[in-house]
């Protein structure tokens, strides 16, 4: 997983994590918080590597769902890069009402 994965992953996390369960926030933050490896969650919780494989991937599954009937993260990025071009000037007012029609 790139950089830039792991960001939209933490980021999804952050709008989303509350509707985890704690065990499934647990994995996640040992993985993607602390930096963790696989074995050494295991290793911590006492369960096989491959379960925390699973439930990493689960974890994201989720969140991953949660963001396609939500589109919170969506939402929030196309905001930021409305007010960019609003404080750059690159929209008229007529622009800018459209953009805002469309969220």
């Amino acid at each position: 997983m790139d950089l830039k994965e792991k960001i939209r992953i933490n980021s999804l996390y952050d709008i989303y994590g509350e509707l985890l369960t704690e065990k499934q926030q647990e994995y996640f933050e040992y993985y993607y918080m602390s930096d963790y490896s696989l074995s050494e969650i295991s290793d911590i919780l006492s369960v096989s590597r491959n379960a925390v494989h699973m439930q990493l991937k689960n974890v994201v599954s989720h969140l991953e769902h949660y963001e396609s009937i939500l589109h919170i993260q969506t939402k929030k990025e196309l905001t930021k890069s409305l007010i960019e071009r609003i404080q750059k000037k690159e929209l008229t007012p007529e622009q800018i009402q459209t953009e805002l029609e469309k969220m």
